[in-house]
């Protein structure tokens, strides 16, 4: 019996050393046997074949304990009463860069892993280097599996910092090399560019594969979690816009921020996705140089041009992203459409809602554009979600197909809804603040947002309105 035992677990061993699963790459479902269909996410032709060693099924199995350490060499978790557990908030890592801090929700909160995710040459490798290099109290560790220590100190020569003792590079691509760096340097704080060229030899596949990027965020989560040295992931995205690698990878992190923007405009947003110690509203924003990233701490100067007076289908709203209001330049241009269908475009704006805005403006206001090719595009390269945009880019519609320039000197705020309605929007007082700051002398609001508003403590005069009919009306009289 104990013979045959022991046979079972050499045959058992013998199956795992040669073990091959199947892994969705869009959610990390497993299955044994290729699935068309993931069951869990609903993808088609997403299950990547992988190889699974041992040593991986056995780091997997006690990466499953509570805290994400591995059960190997240390006690078992016990159970906590709730009221047991000690609260306090541990204080965070100043980044010495405001624009990081509010995204990050105040600072890098100790222990943390933060993954950071962006197209080729939108600025990641920039940022965090100028980040870590203006960190002169944290001992930093920059591991780079994609650039050599000649092309980083070319790089770092670019950016105006003071000599800083602390910070070291690394360019490794083994994650077993990079942990005998980490506990013979000790680092604070600890960068990995990216996550998708560290392999480890435990698993038998290429860098950046599902199974390869799996298993190193697991065992960067487990340093993380077990020695509270903060981590950044710097990881790349698909041409469909998500981040790179298996969806698990998402899960295990902290912290998801994305650094955005077109490279052919100046401006790159920085966006919270995901963050478990703050809020994901918050928004980011910088300005590509030369020398580097330049913070821009008042967005509004910089996202309006100066010289749009007398030309059409242009409308300034009063858009919040985070807690920061800004105004934005909303264009647009209506043409008769040279095919048989027409076509519609929006750069920086949901295309869905555009389409819903036009026949909105068709059905209850009587504009026809069905004829009509109708583009659209918010000024510097943003892309803005707040509903507010709506009267603006309904009024820019309507100024470019009527050939009509709107004033300067008005500016709006207001959602629209599929009656007409304009619906109030939130936290108008910062947005008409705004408005009033940068010289606006009219700004156009939802009539439900005057209850409760101190309107003479404004100098910009408000014109309410119940419906777009009167906001048009009082645009172009």
């Amino acid at each position: 019996m104990i013979l045959n035992s022991y046979f079972l677990c050499i045959f058992a061993y013998a199956m795992a050393k040669d073990k091959i699963m199947y892994v969705c790459s869009n959610c990390g479902q497993e299955s044994a046997k290729w699935i068309g269909k993931c069951p869990a996410c609903g993808q088609w032709n997403t299950f990547k074949e992988i190889r699974t060693a041992p040593a991986m099924l056995s780091k997997g199995m006690g990466s499953m304990n509570g805290n994400g350490i591995s059960g190997k060499g240390r006690d078992a978790a016990r159970v906590l009463r709730l009221k047991d557990v000690a609260a306090h908030d541990d204080p965070r890592i100043d980044m010495h860069d405001d624009e990081l801090n509010r995204v990050l929700g105040g600072g890098l909160v100790p222990g943390s892993i933060v993954l950071l995710g962006g197209e080729p040459g939108i600025g990641k490798s920039t940022l965090s280097l100028q980040t870590m290099l203006h960190l002169q109290d944290k001992r930093v560790l920059y591991v780079s599996g994609e650039e050599s220590a000649h092309q980083l100190k070319m790089r770092a020569d670019r950016i105006p910092h003071q000599e800083n003792e602390n910070f070291m590079i690394l360019c490794e691509n083994s994650l077993e090399a990079i942990f005998e760096q980490v506990k013979e340097i000790q680092p604070d704080l600890l960068v990995v560019d990216s996550i998708q060229t560290i392999s480890t030899e435990d698993v038998e596949s290429s860098a950046g594969s599902i199974a390869q990027v799996r298993e190193c965020a697991s065992a960067l989560l487990r340093f993380a979690k077990s020695s509270g040295v903060p981590v950044i992931l710097i990881g790349h995205i698909t041409k469909e816009g998500t981040l790179a690698g298996p969806k698990i990878l998402e899960h295990i992190v902290d912290t998801v921020i994305q650094f955005e923007g077109d490279q052919h405009y100046m401006y790159r947003i920085l966006r919270s996705i995901k963050n478990r110690f703050g809020s994901t509203s918050e928004l980011g924003i910088y300005e590509m140089q030369q020398t580097g990233l330049r913070q821009v701490s008042n967005p509004s100067e910089l996202l309006l041009t100066e010289d749009h007076d007398g030309l059409s289908g242009v409308a300034i709203s009063s858009a919040i992203e985070g807690v920061r209001p800004f105004l934005v330049e909303t264009q647009a241009l209506v043409s008769s459409a040279a095919y048989g269908t027409p076509q519609r475009s929006a750069t920086g704006f949901d295309q869905r809602r555009l389409n819903m805005l036009l026949a909105v403006l068709e059905k209850r206001v009587g504009f026809k554009l069905m004829q009509k090719d109708v583009f659209l595009n918010i000024a510097g390269g943003l892309r803005v979600t707040d509903m507010a945009m709506d009267l603006s880019v309904i009024a820019a519609v309507l100024s470019s197909n009527v050939d009509t320039p709107i004033e300067s000197g008005w500016c709006m705020a207001g959602e629209v809804g599929l009656s007409g309605e304009v619906r109030p929007v939130a936290r108008i007082e910062q947005r008409i603040a705004e408005a009033q700051k940068l010289g606006f002398q009219h700004i156009i609001i939802p009539k439900y947002n005057l209850s409760g508003l101190n309107r003479k403590k404004y100098d910009i005069e408000l014109v309410p309105v119940r419906k777009v009919e009167e906001a048009l009306r009082a645009l172009f009289g």
